[in-house]
């Protein structure tokens, strides 16, 4: 499986941001999937998650409220959109896959199969 993310970019305090992940193979709709981001000079942390199905959305606290996840089976896709934004926010946000078929263990970072290679969001005050 390889995922492609793209959409981070510069944007201004308050703005917003669309991020994009497309996955190649056809399993994708089994697949739960997630974005991670880490900042420099911190551990990678995790952003968000969401169930094969679309079924269930997680949302780690620092982003409840302003970030939605989404995902487009159709399109092999996986979206995160990123409104409110603030500078801690800036990070390089990856896009994950999780084959495990069992429970989704969401936010443990040693469970995640595949990784995107990454898009970088900056955000000035």
């Amino acid at each position: 499986v390889q995922l492609q993310a793209s959409g981070g970019g510069l944007v201004q305090a308050g703005g917003s941001l669309s991020l994009s992940c497309v996955a190649s193979g056809r399993t994708f709709s089994t697949y739960n999937m997630a974005w991670w981001r880490q900042a420099p000079g911190k551990e990678r942390e995790f952003v968000a998650a969401i169930t094969w199905n679309s079924d269930t959305t997680y949302y780690a606290d620092s982003v409840k409220g302003r970030f939605t996840i989404s995902r487009d089976n159709s399109a092999n896709s996986v979206y995160l959109r990123l409104n409110s934004l603030k500078p801690e926010d800036t990070a390089v946000y990856y896009c994950a896959a999780d084959c495990y078929a069992g429970s989704f263990r969401y936010s443990d970072l040693s469970r995640v199969d595949y990784w995107g290679q990454g898009t970088q969001v900056t955000v000035s005050s």
